[in-house]
């Protein structure tokens, strides 16, 4: 069964559980969240399966990049970002940080840099998490259920 684009863009969208995220600390005091390599990798299996992604590495420069390619139907899209090495793990650290960087791209993690995902106390957003994503989506397509139903009424 083939799954829309529309289908496969929410689920790459969908929140990872709040225990999944991890934080460091940024430029001047603010607070980082991110997720680990391995929770894209997860992501990707889940939607697309074990042969339905695919990723290259290569450095430009000091930078890593990583291509991350998905087969949606029969072609394969490919999105590419960099990291420059960590200071923690050097280029492991890069090429970890690459592949999120690139899942960024298809949607995976995106919420997590967006201002108001989390407050001054780590706490998500409902909407930042799975439960109230999958809850607003329901309501979303209530919504659009219903305003298909009364244009539909109208041409009666």
């Amino acid at each position: 069964m083939s799954q829309s684009v529309k289908d496969i863009e929410l689920q790459l969208k969908k929140p990872f559980p709040v225990s999944k995220i991890k934080w460091r600390k940024g430029g001047g005091s603010l607070d980082l969240a991110y997720i680990q390599a391995r929770d894209v990798m997860d992501r990707l299996d889940a939607v697309f399966g074990i042969s339905g992604w695919q990723v290259g590495y290569e450095f430009i420069g000091e930078r890593m990049i990583c291509s991350l390619a998905c087969r949606i139907g029969d072609d394969w899209i490919t999105k590419a970002d960099g990291a420059d090495d960590t200071k923690i793990e050097g280029a492991k650290g890069g090429i970890s940080d690459s592949l999120k960087r690139a899942a960024v791209l298809w949607g995976i993690g995106r919420y997590l840099y967006h201002p108001k995902a989390f407050d001054k106390d780590r706490n998500a957003a409902t909407w930042a998490t799975p439960e109230g994503f999958d809850e607003l989506m329901r309501a979303k397509a209530s919504v659009t259920k219903l305003h298909k139903e009364e244009k539909d009424d109208a041409l009666v």
